[in-house]
């Protein structure tokens, strides 16, 4: 049960790692990329979530709640990634984040 478990907090644990990682790496391509990376990292937990729950580890109300939560941050990151495209459309892509003051 202790490796189903882990193998599910860790591809969860590894949507914000990868989110943190591209903004850490001060340009806005890597973002991108490491942004499109979390994605697939979260796809990965909704499997992971799907096969606790078919195997019973987790309830349907639990699965329920974080189905929902799997939801919302998928399309938060989507709009995030689709605002950052949307900049290097129209030309408004700068090479690099601001730096802080």
């Amino acid at each position: 049960m202790d490796k189903w478990i882990n193998g599910f907090t860790d591809s969860a644990q590894s949507v914000s790692a990868n989110i943190a990682e591209g903004y850490g790496r001060r340009t806005l391509p890597e973002y991108l990329q490491f942004l499109y990376t979390a994605k697939g990292s979260l796809a990965e937990t909704l499997t992971r979530g799907c096969g606790l729950w078919r195997v019973q580890l987790i309830s349907d109300a639990d699965f329920e709640s974080f189905d929902q939560l799997h939801y919302e941050v998928e399309n938060k990151l989507l709009a995030l990634i689709t605002s950052i495209e949307a900049k290097r459309n129209t030309g408004g892509w700068q090479d690099s984040l601001p730096t802080d003051p």
